[in-house]
This record gives structure tokens, sequence and C-alpha cells, in this order.
């Protein structure tokens, strides 16, 4: 860590100036020596007690210099020629007080001298700024002409839980491929100037809802740069609910009696444990030059960007997560620290571990509990890489048991070994958040919403759960444990039974047919969907090829990989949904004007159909396909004749018209409910998204906690739509897409509204294709005309259990 030397005309004035300098560093160590006054009441300077308090501050690293006036300048420039051994020491022109305290910070932090010495320069822009004075222009230390002038401008955060992982996530990565040099400060709290490329740095600056935050640019584009991020600003930076984050402690608990809630089905039995990591020892001694532990940690971090991108990869709107690990890694304050750190003799496993702990701990000192818990993502990637340095595995180590904890995030359900963990139980939650549908994925018996009380339940102790009912019992009696324990030989045979007939269709006991359709994300979900039984792909989310780059995929890239998904099903249907992203899902290489709810703005086909090139070179694709697979083409956020007719249109420009192709739109808009008639004589199918119908009906979020009992599709406002469809649809058929075709109780209820088709993550085909042949389409019938009457959700399902009891 490098020194700083105070130089000054008055003892006091200094020691004072020192003392409040580190009152900011919350207790973090920084060598700072006074060299001020010729005694404690006589003002002057003295060059050779200025050249011994910085032999006195430096411990290898370099002294910066800070001096306030007159002769300490002429003293401090002597001092330099008087020492006796080199030292590397900068003399820097800042405000002495200010740039004292911003020294002081960026040292703690991990400054070098170099960078410390801007910070100590630029210690007054903040003041400027908020008076309205002009920003001068950054000196060429950084680079940059001095002619070039500052553009700088503020924003207040408007963000619930300030800038963590997501919105600052997003303003990263808006930043790093600006021409610009751009740099934050927090005008609240004093602290920055930070550059807006470095994740980390952004971070830190504790930046709070209701914080003014001050950006500066520099360089070629500066005024667009300034102009762009506080756009992206006012759009709270593309973040519809950050009560949301899945990966943050000091999300608030649900209120008692609000939960549990099932989130997966299935019994689970076994001892609690929580989430831990393999012991990980660094060792301070390289093992060969510094270019070799380089190369070491380079290959290291490559690996696990690999790692984080393939389970990123299936993490849908999760993704802004993976999105913040990856910039960690690719952060160039940090990996420049790394990198200094091995020049100095570290190995790369010392040198790594040092400097990602200390950024974490300078997040750990901010007020907020929810910002402090960022902390976690630097000390999750810093294990990751470490793990690679040192030879071992991955992270999440998986043990025995009922896993017991806040919340999870999708990256850490997805690294449970299934065969290993009998159930999750999570203290906070909702059943259709991501971390939960990976559960279901995984086939891993699952509550959420269980309360604070269930994290004060002992590591060992035993937990039955049924992710089925919502259901938990700590530490059960033998006659309970007996109850459950025969619950679970039940299910894993239920389970076993439904693999077995798999392949065979799904027919009730009165004889009607149940097409049960896999929800596809990618060539490898096509696969197991194909394994687990699957009647055709009824949805298709070809985003997954449009999302993270930098320019769309090409027809032929499209083309091969709509083919590949074909021909796993291997003459089965597939429904290819075209490009569904917008305002809360945005391109980088699609320019979007700003949209205060981007739920309801330009998404869907209201963007395509704006960015006709998109749609067009889709269709495209879809259309080479078509020509020898069974392929149905299908447009999301459909709300208009004329959107569903302009759509055809384009089709019908690329598309031959003796190819074979059926065209249905998706329904998650009330109004497109209840013009089915409207839209039917111009598609072969309906596809009802229930979870974004739900949401839309009755204004709940589905991500959202503390609306987890509202946001329920068996609703019966939301099921008179469903029939609305149904009655209206005329010869077109019906199918259901969202989460709630695979409950079994809902899918007695959409079967009994005239729904015809349930498309399931590939997991849960098995199970849904069992549970079709159990029911009685006219007694589900009955139940449905019933729950149309009912007052709300939770009277629905007791009417279902009832009657199919």
């Amino acid at each position: 860590m490098i020194g700083i030397v105070a130089v000054s005309h008055s003892r006091s004035l200094a020691t004072a100036a020192v003392g409040l300098a580190q009152e900011m560093l919350h207790g973090e160590s920084v060598r700072i020596v006074v060299a001020a006054g010729l005694d404690e009441h006589t003002l002057g300077t003295d060059a050779v007690a200025v050249s011994e308090a910085i032999a006195h501050a430096d411990s290898g690293d370099g002294v910066l210099v800070l001096m306030d006036l007159g002769s300490a300048v002429l003293s401090a420039e002597l001092a330099i020629d008087l020492l006796e051994s080199p030292h590397e020491v900068r003399l820097c022109a800042a405000p002495f007080v200010e740039g004292l305290i911003a020294a002081a910070v960026s040292a703690a932090g991990g400054a070098d001298l170099d960078e410390a010495a801007i910070e100590a320069r630029e210690a007054l822009a903040g003041k400027q700024t908020h008076l309205g004075v002009p920003v001068a222009a950054r000196p060429d230390a950084e680079g940059e002409s001095a002619e070039e002038s500052a553009v700088s401008g503020r924003f207040v955060v408007a963000n619930t839980h300030g800038l963590h992982a997501r919105p600052a996530a997003r303003l990263v990565a808006e930043v790093r491929w600006l021409p610009a040099s751009v740099y934050l400060r927090n005008l609240t709290t004093g602290t920055g100037r930070v550059s807006g490329k470095s994740l980390s740095r952004v971070a830190a600056l504790g930046a709070l809802c209701g914080h003014e935050i001050c950006v500066e640019a520099t360089g070629p584009g500066a005024a667009d740069a300034v102009d762009r991020l506080l756009e992206l600003a006012a759009q709270r930076f593309d973040e519809t609910d950050d009560s949301t984050d899945s990966s943050a402690a000091g999300h608030h608990l649900p209120e008692r009696g609000t939960g549990p809630y099932p989130a997966s089905d299935g019994i689970g039995i076994g001892p609690v444990w929580r989430l831990g990591h393999a012991e990980l020892v660094v060792t301070e001694a390289p093992s060969g030059p510094p270019e070799l532990e380089r190369a070491l940690l380079d290959n290291a971090i490559d690996d696990v960007a690999d790692d984080i991108e393939r389970t990123r990869a299936s993490a849908g709107a999760e993704a802004d997560i993976f999105r913040a690990h990856l910039f960690l890694l690719e952060d160039d304050d940090l990996i420049d620290a790394v990198h200094r750190g091995i020049l100095a003799g570290r190995s790369a496993a010392a040198a790594w571990n040092q400097v990602l702990e200390s950024a974490a701990a300078e997040l750990d000192r901010l007020t907020d509990e929810y910002q402090r818990a960022r902390a976690a993502d630097l000390r999750a990637v810093r294990d990751q890489v470490l793990a690679v340095l040192l030879g071992h595995g991955i992270d999440i180590v998986t043990r025995p048991g009922v896993l017991v904890s806040s919340d999870l995030t999708p990256a850490q359900a997805a690294g449970l070994d299934r065969d290993i963990v009998t159930g999750i139980v999570l203290a906070q939650g909702s059943p259709t958040s991501h971390s939960a549908i990976l559960a279901r994925s995984r086939g891993i018996p699952a509550v959420v919403g269980a309360g604070a009380d269930i994290l004060s339940v002992g590591e060992g102790t035993v937990i039955a759960l049924d992710g089925g009912a919502g259901t938990v019992v700590v530490d059960p009696d033998p006659a309970t444990l007996a109850e459950f324990t025969g619950l679970a030989d039940a299910h894993r045979q239920r389970r076993r039974d439904a693999e077995a007939n798999a392949s065979e269709p799904a027919v009730t006991r009165d004889g009607l047919t149940v097409q049960v359709a896999a929800n596809v994300g990618d060539v490898d979900t096509a696969a197991e969907s194909v394994q687990g039984g699957a009647d055709l792909a009824g949805l298709v989310r070809t985003e997954f090829l449009f999302l993270d780059r930098e320019s769309a995929p090409s027809i032929d890239e499209q083309e091969q990989v709509y083919r590949a998904i074909a021909e796993q099903f291997a003459g089965r249907r597939i429904v290819l949904r075209t490009l569904d992203v917008g305002g809360d899902k945005p391109l980088p290489y699609v320019a979007q004007p700003e949209e205060a709810n981007p739920f309801l703005g330009v998404r869907g086909i209201r963007l395509t159909l704006e960015r006709r090139d998109l749609l067009r070179d889709q269709l495209t694709a879809i259309g080479r396909v078509a020509a020898d697979h069974p392929v149905s083409v299908m447009f999301p956020m459909i709300t208009q004749l004329d959107e569903l007719l302009t759509a055809r249109g384009v089709l019908d420009e690329v598309v031959a018209p003796e190819i074979a192709l059926e065209v249905g739109i998706m329904v998650e808009v009330p109004a497109t409910a209840a013009k089915t008639a409207t839209f039917a004589e111009h598609v072969d199918f309906f596809s009802i998204g229930t979870n974004d119908l739900t949401q839309y009906a009755l204004a709940a979020e589905r991500g959202n906690d503390a609306l987890n009992s509202l946001a329920d599709p068996l609703d019966p406002g939301v099921l008179r739509l469903i029939a609305m469809v149904c009655e209206d649809a005329g010869s077109a058929h019906v199918a259901v897409c969202g989460e709630a075709a695979a409950d079994p109780t809902a899918a007695a209820v959409l079967l009994g509204l005239g729904v015809d088709e349930l498309s399931v993550s590939p997991p849960a085909i098995p199970l849904t294709k069992a549970r079709v042949r159990e029911l009685d389409l006219s007694q589900c019938r009955r139940i449905a005309d019933e729950a149309l009457r009912c007052a709300d959700a939770e009277e629905v399902r007791a009417l279902a259990a009832k009657t199919l009891e």
C-alpha cells in the first residue's frame, strides 16, 4: 500500500486534516505521516523533516506528498534531493484537505501512486459540479489532452436498493464500449471519483436510492456518453423491480402467515445443511516467474468465465447476476492491481485473493445492508478463480440433506447435485423465481417463503418437506417422519412409472388426447425434451440467439440452430416464437427510447415491427427450416389485429406460399384474450402465456415476493380470460406455455376450460402426462365451471383438490 505525507506550514492544520482523513477510512490502516510546522506552534516547513517523513511513510509501494502552499512545495522538492535511498515519490498539486481525504480513501482501496494522485487532484470536482462551477480538464497523466474539457451531469439514483448488482452491471455494460473515459462520484457521500468501467469501483460508491451521482466524461463522444448514462439512470438502469434480486442478503422477509409456498413438487427428508465452499489454502510464494503466474491467472479467469457463461445461458431474467460476475472478471482496476501484486513477487493466487478481498471489504463497510451484500459477488468470483488456480472443483460444495438458506441465486441452484440434495427450504423467494424454476427443472423438492425462523434451525436437524403442498416440519416426531417417508416412497414410484410411460400419448380417462409439449431454450434442452417424451416443442424461445452479443445473428446462423432443434424432434412439430425482447431485455445493437415501464413498452412484436430487418431475417431463417421440417411460427405480445396482419405480411414476403407453416400468437395481455374472436380467423393456434397474463391481469409482478399469494394463475379473473380464448378460438387450437401448465391442480382446470395442449419444462413432461391420464374431462369441465364463480385462487385450489380426491 502506498504511503502519504502531509506537508503544511501548520502542524495543527495537518494533524487535524489527517485525523479527518482517517475518519473516512472506517478502521482501514493507511500510513500517513505529518511533516508540518517548525514546531507545535511555529509556522513553517522543513525539507529535512519532509525527507525523513517520506522515508518513514514508504513501505515499498511509493509515497504521495500533498502540500498546502508556497514554501511547502519548495521544501517537498528539496526533500526528494535529500533522500539517502531511492524512493518512488509523487508531489501532488491537489487541494490539501480534500486531496488528503481522497488520496487516503483511494490508498485504502488499493490504488497505486498514479491512481491516488488522480483521485486527490480531482477531489474538488464533486463540489464544483454541485455548485455549478465548470470542471477543469483532467491532466495528461491519464493520457488525455489538456485541451479536452470534461462534460458532466448529475442524476439521482431511483433504484430501490441503489446501484446493486443488476443496475451496476447494466451501467458498466453501457460504459465499457464507449470511446469516452467515464467517471462517477457519489455527491451525497463524497465518495469517488471512480471509473465507470470498473464494476467493483461502481459498487464501492455505496450509491443508495436518493443519492446524487455526478457523471463526468472526457475524450471522444464525452457529451454523448453523459447523455446516455443520464437516460439509463432515468430508466432505473432497466431494472423493473429491484426488490427481487435473489442474490442479495438484506431482502425483506415475508410477513408471518404469508408462506411457506410450494415451489417444486416432491418430498424431501434429511438433515439441514447450509452453503459452504471447499477449503482454499493460498500460499504467498510463486511457483515461477511473474510471466508464468500471470499466465496461470489468465487461464483461470478464462476457465471461470466459460463456466459462468454456461450457467448464464439458462438463467433467463437472472442473467444480469452472471453478467455482473463476468464484468468482475474483466475489471481492469482489479486485474491491474493483481498484476502489480504478481510483479511484486506474490503468487497469482495470493495476489488475486488479496485484491478481491480488499475490494469486498470496501463494500462490507457500506452502511446499507443490501449493498454490503454485493461483497458476496466479489467473494464468489474470488473463490471460483482461486479454486481453479489451486486445482479444486466448483465452489458450490453440495452436501446430503435439505439445504436451508435465505435465498439462492440461479448459479447456486444450478450448482446443486440433485442426486445428493433431498430438498430446499428458503426463508425468502417466490415460486415463480428463477431459482425455484431451476429447482423444478432439476427435480429437487423445494419450499420458499418459509420465513426468517427457518434460518435459526441448527445444522444437522432433520427437516421434512412437501414441495407440492408447501409444508415444512422441523424435527418431525416418529409418526410424522413415517408419514413423510411413505409419501416420498410413493412419489419416487410415481416418477419412475411416469418416466417409463413418458413416450406414450397423454389420454384422459374418457378418451381426449392432450398434447404435452416442451418449452425449449436451446439445442440441449431440445434433446432433453425428446428423451423425456415431449410430443412437440410448444415454445422455442429464440431470443437466446440474440442476447449478450454485439450484433444480431445472421440468417444462416439462425437457420443452423433452428434446424438443429427441429432435427432433435425428428418429425415432431416445433413452435418457434419470434424475438421476444424489448425494454426489459435490451439488445445492445438496438437503440430504444427511454421507457418508464418497460414491461408496458416496446417489446416483442412491437420492437420487431419497428426493426423490420430483425423480423424479416428471422422469418427467412424459419421459412428455410419449414421447407423440410414441421414448423410453426408464433408472434409474441400481439394486442392489435394490424400487428398480426403486418407480421403475416412480412412472413408472406420471405416465405414461399407452398411451404406449410402454421401461424399463431401468444396471449399475454387481457385485451388480447378479450379479442380472441378478432384474431381467430387469422391464426392456426393460440398459446397462452400464463406468467405474463397473470401479472398483467392482476397488476402483480410475478417475481415480487410480497405478491406471492396474489400472483396466482388460478385466480378466477385470469381463468375467465383463458375461458374467453377457448370459447372464441373457433377451429384454432389453444395451448398453455406458462408455469401453470405443469401445476397438477391447474392442469385439470385448464383442460376443463378447453385447453388442448400443455407446454412445460422438459423435466415436467413425464409427470404432466401421467397427471393427464388420471383425469376425466367431464369432471374437469365441472371443476372449471365452478372455478369461474369462486372468489379467489385459494378457493379454486380447494375446490379442485376436493373434487379430484
